[in-house]
């Protein structure tokens, strides 16, 4: 062979070698547009948070991750967890303008956006964590979805969080329990039933509860449960009321997703987010019942007098909540009594 192509003379020899060149560039040419199909059927995904890798929220976050990774359908998601990507109440926006893929958030801090969304951290419309799962199967959680559809938003996994009170030298479960407290709420809305309680109102972040105890600033306290256990308020309190067979705290802070992305995907794809949302939700039920009953189990081991809100309890706080902060919901909102009774009519 080599023979015969020496014979062809220089100018033959010069066309193979052109010829041959030509073969080459074709070759890498169509390598290079397999890898470009390659790489583009891959999606990245971009997820925000604002907690560390250990809170329940991220690791609800990492199933989903961790699911569609496994189901090799040429997706990945890729979390940035602890305000790394947004700070905490900036997320929602850019979701919805598709700046953002997904996020887990406190929906109650888009209530700028859609005042709507402050019914989800509302005293009394939620009494326990299976209330909480009936109320995210309901036509008032279809009512809110829809909302968010109107921002190009849409939920791939419900969840609710609890919390209880603390006081540094009584137990709180009714509201009589409060008057004349200086006290601390998780909330607009619990500010306002509080106050209609006859307490004394003091806002400030939960990491500030504990230095605000000490000092004897403040009396009582409302959050949730695991920031009663990180900020170690056990130390600064006689009793502790937490989220039991009833609550009167409870915040909505599901996994979102800009729907437009959703609906970008392919169907193998869709099936595989939504089968690990599915997951996912599950782990978050069954684990937020699990941080209340810790926390419990916390305060007790530090010596701490653990209360227990009865069932007429819960009844009092709803009816003082009805004539203050669900009164005023309803007079802010437009469509906010309708949301009110559909919340109110699940059992």
């Amino acid at each position: 062979m080599i023979g015969s192509l020496h014979s062809l003379g220089a100018p033959g020899w010069i066309l193979w070698e052109e010829y041959m060149k030509a073969i080459l560039k074709t070759a890498v040419a169509a390598l290079a547009l397999t890898a470009a199909g390659s790489v583009a059927s891959a999606t990245e995904l971009r997820l925000s948070h604002q907690w560390s890798n250990k809170d329940i929220r991220h690791q609800v976050a990492q199933i989903v991750a961790d699911e569609v990774a496994a189901a090799d359908v040429d997706l990945e998601i890729k979390i940035f967890g602890s305000k790394s990507l947004f700070k905490p109440r900036e997320q929602y926006k850019p979701l919805s303008r598709g700046q953002l893929d997904m996020t887990v958030l406190p929906l109650s801090y888009a209530g700028g956006q859609q005042p709507a969304y402050n019914l989800t951290l509302m005293p009394g419309l939620v009494k326990n964590h299976d209330h909480a799962a009936r109320l995210a199967n309901s036509p008032f959680m279809d009512a809110l979805e829809e909302k968010m559809a109107e921002d190009d938003v849409m939920v791939l996994v419900h969840g609710y969080l609890a919390g209880g009170f603390a006081g540094k030298d009584k137990c709180i479960t009714k509201p009589e329990d409060v008057q004349g407290l200086q006290t601390r709420a998780a909330g607009k809305s619990f500010e306002q039933m509080l106050a209609g309680a006859g307490a004394s109102i003091a806002s400030m972040a939960s990491s500030e509860i504990y230095n605000a105890m000490q000092t004897g600033v403040l009396q009582a306290a409302n959050t949730s449960s695991s920031s009663f256990v990180s900020y170690r308020i056990y130390e600064q309190v006689a009793c502790y009321t937490p989220a039991g067979d009833v609550a009167l705290w409870f915040m909505y802070q599901p996994l979102l997703m800009n729907k437009s992305t959703f609906d970008g995907l392919t169907e193998e794809q869709q099936a595989a987010l939504l089968a690990a949302s599915e997951k996912a939700e599950a782990y978050y039920l069954e684990e937020a019942k699990k941080q209340d009953a810790a926390s419990e189990q916390v305060f007790r081991d530090a010596g701490v007098e653990i209360a227990q809100m009865s069932p007429e309890d819960f009844d009092a706080w709803l009816a003082l909540a009805k004539e203050t902060s669900l009164k005023a919901f309803v007079e802010e909102v437009p469509d906010g009594q309708d949301l009110l009774d559909k919340a109110l009519a699940v059992e």
